[in-house]
């Protein structure tokens, strides 16, 4: 078989995380397989004092954008071509995080990305997806970081849920007191607080393949039960071992875990909380072992840029895919109506791919599209009446996967504006947008009530649509069951925005296999 013409190349991650920044440049010598050239870790604690103050150190933000410059000249010198650089919950929550992604664009040229605990726990799924085979079981993940711990439930498919909590383990030293703790009552504070950690409605122990857990700590606790790594590169953790090493640890000040253990500074004060965390989803997830695949942010960032690279159509299905299940799983926890929401989802993106040419919009919009559409109504959880509204606050406050924060405010809108009045410069969220993406919320969000229409019953009578254009209107063409009536009642009245957006009035024609299409 002849080599792939593709390879080898190069990519760079950046991890800016709450306890340590980390880089990595990799040589993709086949898709998924790739050798390290360079890895850094550097321990700048970019989260000391921000879950206090709200604000970024001036001493760390320097030290951090030292850090930057030499990745900088790492990428520079290895001729890597892609990179992208991400920033966790210290940078995110912090008052002052865009003056520091602005030092750091202006020092170095990196790009730097605050993202939002689900994205972190997406990338982390895409890295513990490549190192353990996930089979056809749903998984609990925890991703421990010095500022959040990401818990999702996980399989092959994606994210079907995930919630990020504030118990990082930088932020649990800051909360506690720290250094200036009373070291007899510092260790019950600990478990106190971690004791507060609460997930089992959405997992049910015993119906899991098993709990992976990443993160530098879970890594350092697996070293110290003398657990060895597999073929794979995979420790698997007894959590009988890891009770014994957490005992042992409360027992050492952090001045003995340096000596007598060898843990580095910024590991000696934090490994014990972050033992009493893990030891807690264990409980809480049923399990007796924790997998730890020796991977994290940065590994998943790699594949991802990696993948982007390979094939940008086939990674963007990748991202769709995401977010598809990722709104499911949003939608359920507001006991929404799946069959309709999956059956209007499929619908609006047949008519986006059909109108292409009409709309001029991208993969991304689709993928706004395709949430907005899955999570419609999930308004009705609060109340029926002025649903589109709350459809958009609850939409506006959650996080789905592969959808930014700005996605995450056109998502919302375009849900809100499936029904009732048409957008207006005084409303909330649209009103702060700019025309071009005013423009594609109008533009998406007329085609989802056409969609939506066209399952007025929330019966799925109508099993495809055929978008037929002509000079001044639009006919759509489907197939189904029954009279139509209502659905062609609610197309008329729905279809109004479209109309004013598109210019073209929207018809509904049936395909009768006795008499062919008749528009009615």
């Amino acid at each position: 078989m002849p080599p792939d013409s593709r390879f080898p190349f190069r990519v760079a991650a950046i991890d800016v995380g709450s306890n340590a920044i980390r880089f990595v440049v990799g040589e993709f010598v086949s898709p998924g397989h790739w050798v390290e050239l360079e890895m850094q870790r550097v321990p700048v604690r970019l989260g000391h004092g921000v879950f206090l103050t709200g604000h970024l150190d001036s001493r760390a933000m320097a030290a951090a954008v030292e850090a930057m410059a030499s990745f900088r000249r790492a990428i520079d010198t290895l001729g890597v071509p892609r990179y992208r650089a991400v920033a966790t919950s210290a940078v995110r929550e912090s008052r002052n995080g865009g003056e520091f992604a602005d030092a750091v664009r202006r020092e170095t040229g990196i790009q730097l990305e605050a993202i939002t605990g689900s994205e972190e726990a997406r990338l982390v799924w895409i890295a513990v997806r490549h190192k353990v085979p996930l089979g056809d079981l749903s998984w609990v993940t925890v991703d421990l970081g010095g500022g959040s711990l990401e818990v999702s439930l996980v399989s092959n498919e994606g994210i079907h849920w995930s919630e990020s909590h504030t118990m990082g383990t930088v932020r649990l030293l800051e909360d506690l007191g720290g250094a200036d703790a009373d070291p007899a009552e510092f260790p019950g504070l600990v478990e106190e607080y971690v004791n507060t950690l609460r997930f089992h409605d959405h997992i049910e122990p015993g119906e899991i393949g098993g709990l992976v857990a990443t993160g530098g700590n879970i890594e350092a606790l697996a070293l110290l039960a003398g657990i060895e790594r597999d073929d794979r590169g995979v420790s698997r953790l007894p959590v009988k071992r890891l009770r014994k090493v957490v005992k042992a640890l409360a027992r050492m000040s952090v001045a003995e875990r340096i000596s007598k253990l060898g843990l580095r500074e910024d590991r000696a004060d934090v490994i014990h909380p972050a033992g009493l965390l893990y030891e807690r989803v264990a409980r809480l997830a049923g399990a007796t072992e924790i997998v730890v695949p020796h991977v994290g942010v940065k590994d998943g960032v790699l594949l991802d840029v990696a993948e982007d690279l390979l094939g940008p159509g086939v990674h963007a299905s990748q991202l769709e895919q995401q977010a598809y299940v990722g709104a499911l799983a949003l939608g359920r926890r507001f006991q929404f109506d799946e069959k309709h929401a999956r059956h209007v989802a499929r619908l609006a993106l047949s008519l986006f791919d059909q109108l292409e040419d009409l709309h001029a919009l991208s993969e991304a919009d689709r993928r706004i599209l395709l949430v907005a559409a899955v999570l419609h109504d999930v308004g009705q959880f609060i109340s029926y009446r002025k649903h589109h509204k709350h459809s958009l606050y609850l939409i506006y406050n959650s996080e789905v996967p592969n959808i930014s924060g700005a996605e995450l405010g056109l998502v919302a809108l375009v849900a809100r504006y499936h029904r009732r009045a048409e957008p207006k410069e005084e409303h909330y969220i649209y009103g702060d947008l700019g025309q071009p993406e005013r423009l594609r919320v109008r533009r998406l969000a007329s085609i989802l009530r056409v969609a939506d229409a066209l399952d007025r019953e929330h019966l799925q009578r109508v099993e495809s649509a055929r978008a037929l254009r002509g000079d001044d209107e639009l006919v759509v063409e489907v197939v189904g069951r029954g009279d139509l009536l209502l659905e062609q009642w609610a197309l008329r009245k729905k279809s109004r925005m479209f109309a004013h957006v598109f210019g073209l009035d929207v018809r509904l024609a049936v395909n009768d296999p006795a008499l062919g299409p008749q528009v009615i």
